[in-house]
């Protein structure tokens, strides 16, 4: 397990490091367009990816980066994509919140809030439909609450007993709004209306995200139907890069203390030197190669050519 964890201290450590470079990219004006930021929501998708094979499947959110990387997406070709680069995951076309990697089992992030819920759901039918053992995990905020095919799509995987995981990341705020101006009555008990199985898990601690959502991926794999998940956690940045000053929807003091004191990469890295004696030299040195290795990434990424002008016609298909 020790193993493991270490595996997921990396990943997350990864993601908090591209992102940090998307930003840096959008203040440099290098970057065209928007993009919202993962940090400090790491454990969720390190620990449900995890749960997960290379083959299974997964469907994104506008803030997608993290699912991206954790599924195994390779930093370059993500930064070139979010660049505009021919080499990037869509050619450049799909930028920051819809890009998408077959490969790994990424059907691609979605701009539309709750926009892929029935995508999972179709995926979820396909596997069955066909026999290939794969579950889905559809990621979505809790913005999507608010959204009816949520309900659709979750009342026709139960009934179908479909192999999809909805996993609702609650980081509090619908863009400047906290959810629960927006949000009536218990999360938990909606997936109950359905009679889908729900846990729900501290998603500032990657341990618990993983311990609560690996049963029930197997439980999906058995054809025992879907699963609803709810990850407590919050964004440490704003809606997007551009959203600096947020003293005006949440309070400076409130931003803080999730900072310091729930940071999910220091929450195991703690656990991992405090209780599994690993040594805070060796995460140190991790923490330089990764970033060396992002650094590259990036700087390839700046470097490789745009599309050509006659790319434009190219992968459309309506």
């Amino acid at each position: 397990m020790t193993d493991r964890l270490l595996q997921m201290y990396r990943q997350m450590l990864a993601i908090r490091l591209f992102e940090e470079r998307v930003n840096d990219l959008y203040t440099r004006a290098l970057m065209p367009g928007l993009a919202h930021l993962y940090i400090g929501e790491e454990a969720v998708a390190v620990g449900v990816c995890n749960a997960l094979r290379r083959d299974d499947y997964i469907t994104s959110t506008h803030r997608g980066h993290g699912h991206c990387l954790a599924k195994g997406a390779a930093p370059d070709l993500m930064f070139a994509e979010l660049l505009g680069k021919k080499a990037g995951y869509c050619k450049g076309k799909g930028g920051s919140m819809h890009i998408a990697d077959p490969d790994t089992g990424n059907l691609g992030a979605n701009a539309i809030v709750g926009g892929s819920a029935a995508l999972a759901a179709g995926a979820a039918f396909s596997s069955k439909y066909l026999k290939q053992d794969r579950v889905v995990v559809c990621f979505f905020g809790e913005g999507a609450l608010g959204q009816g095919v949520l309900y659709e799509s979750m009342n026709l995987a139960q009934l179908w007993k479909l192999p999809v995981i909805y996993l609702c990341e609650n980081n509090l705020y619908n863009e400047y709004t906290h959810f629960s101006e927006t949000t009536a009555g218990d999360i938990m008990a909606r997936p109950a209306a359905f009679g889908v199985a729900a846990a729900s898990a501290d998603g500032q601690d990657v341990r618990a995200v993983y311990e609560t959502v690996a049963p029930l991926v197997e439980r999906a794999r058995r054809g025992d139907g879907p699963a609803f998940v709810l990850a407590n956690t919050y964004r440490f940045r704003g809606h997007h890069v551009g959203d600096v000053s947020r003293d005006y929807y949440r309070a400076r003091q409130e931003e803080q203390r999730w900072v310091t004191e729930r940071d999910p990469i220091a929450i195991l890295g703690t656990h991992l030197v405090e209780r599994l004696a690993a040594d805070r030299a060796a995460l140190d040195r991790m923490h330089a190669e990764l970033t060396l290795e992002m650094d590259r990434a990036m700087r390839w990424a700046i470097e490789a050519p745009y599309p050509g002008v006659d790319d434009v016609s190219e992968d459309v298909y309506a």
